[in-house]
């Protein structure tokens, strides 16, 4: 069912949210036009949303990347949000969240185009990567919740017709790779993809084993990267990952640095 969502934040729309089939506990709002699936599922999670709770859309009228960059949403990607809602989990716990996104995303795409699986990566944190160009991106949010609990939004963008261009990262799609899919066949897989994910990581008692897992398939690992930061550039040997996500970036002058967030571009 498609409708085009109220961009004020009104959640009629969450009337139309249907159970999906195998997922227990999980349901799906599938939208025409929306301003931004985040934006409406942070408005759900403060409207007392209980979550589990995925919103696509055809098209974004105000999607969005990280650091509020505009995210080009063309008809005929994928985009979607997670809504889930977690209590009484760790506040470092959080900072590997991005990475059970990452891998969902990665199985996901492996699992629909298992042709093109030998050349997909994660760069960190959770761009995946078809070769060298970019073919997801993904955006998590958080908003405080009714009860005392927190709100986690994961939001993917998946290139599988269009890609953007002038972006600081090259990027691609799943169609220029000859794979032509469409948004509401890979849709199920990401939703059985992410459920897969988070029950392993547990509300953080499996960060280590996630962390692992992340490393297996990620790009960029003993090699040198530059990390564009909100108010500098820094460059150095990409380490490792800590326990709790952070990247560990060893540099010439400052020694082994550990690194929240940013944005990583492979030197060689």
């Amino acid at each position: 069912m498609h409708l085009v969502a109220d961009l004020s934040a009104d959640l009629t729309y969450l009337g139309v949210a249907r159970a999906i089939p195998d997922l227990a506990g999980w349901r799906h709002a599938a939208l025409g036009d929306a301003g931004s699936t985040n934006d409406l599922a942070l408005a759900a999670a403060r409207a007392g949303d209980p979550g589990q709770l995925w919103i696509t859309a055809q098209r974004q009228l105000q999607g969005r990347g990280r650091r509020g960059r505009v995210w080009v949403s063309e008809p005929g990607n994928l985009y979607a949000s997670a809504l889930i809602i977690l209590e009484d989990v760790p506040p470092a716990a959080l900072g590997t969240l991005p990475l059970v996104a990452g891998l969902a995303v990665h199985e996901a795409v492996a699992r629909a185009a298992p042709q093109l699986a030998h050349r997909l990566s994660l760069k960190w944190p959770n761009d995946l990567l078809l070769g060298d160009a970019k073919l997801a991106g993904i955006l998590l949010e958080g908003a405080a919740a009714p009860g005392a609990k927190r709100a986690v939004v994961i939001g993917c963008g998946i290139n599988l017709r269009h890609a953007p261009a002038g972006t600081p990262y090259p990027a691609t799609t799943l169609a220029a790779a000859g794979v032509h899919l469409e948004a509401a066949t890979l849709f199920p897989v990401l939703a059985s993809s992410l459920a897969g994910k988070l029950a392993p990581w547990g509300n953080g008692t499996g960060a280590r084993d996630v962390a692992q897992a992340w490393r297996a398939v990620a790009t960029g690992l003993g090699q040198p990267i530059r990390v564009n930061l909100p108010d500098r550039s820094l460059q150095g040997l990409f380490a490792d990952i800590d326990a709790d996500g952070y990247l560990l970036l060893e540099t010439r002058d400052a020694g082994m640095m550990r690194i929240a967030a940013g944005d990583v571009f492979l030197l060689t």
